[in-house]
């Protein structure tokens, strides 16, 4: 893998781990929204980089070309996805959302898993942080070696 690889692998985790902070701030926004259904952030990879898959393309690539195939690996924002459990209803005849028989569905937002998600997920976006830094420290020390 090229040092250009690594910076783009590091990229596409850092637009990704984003756009999952973004829908989980506004799960937890909207913890007391009526009607309001969580949404679940969905993530894949950009290509199979399993192992068989690797070891398949090195069979064909290393021992031609002497250096280990360029996967294009990445992860990559798929969408989100809404969360099936109802919430709870409460009795509130008041209310505009109110049926005709007085009660409002409440968010089914749990604040304890978003906030744990949110955690895990500004965890990977400060390992892809990593990942570029180590990047850019390979591409200057390879600089330095020229000189």
């Amino acid at each position: 893998m090229s040092i250009l690889g690594s910076f783009n692998i590091g990229e596409s985790g850092l637009h990704t781990h984003a756009k999952r902070l973004e829908v989980h701030a506004k799960n937890l926004a909207n913890i007391d929204t009526p009607n309001y259904t969580r949404k679940i952030p969905t993530v894949a990879a950009i290509e199979d980089i399993s192992f068989n898959n690797l070891l398949s393309g090195m069979k064909s690539d290393v021992f031609s070309i002497g250096t280990l195939p360029d996967t294009g690996a990445g992860v990559s924002f798929t969408g989100v996805i809404e969360d099936p459990t109802p919430g709870e209803l409460q009795y509130a005849p008041g209310h505009p959302d109110a049926d005709a028989n007085g009660y409002i569905r409440r968010s089914n937002v749990n604040p304890m898993v978003d906030m744990a998600d949110s955690v895990l997920t500004s965890r990977a976006y400060e390992a892809n942080l990593a990942v570029i830094g180590l990047a850019k420290s390979m591409a200057q020390r390879a600089t330095e070696i020229g000189r």
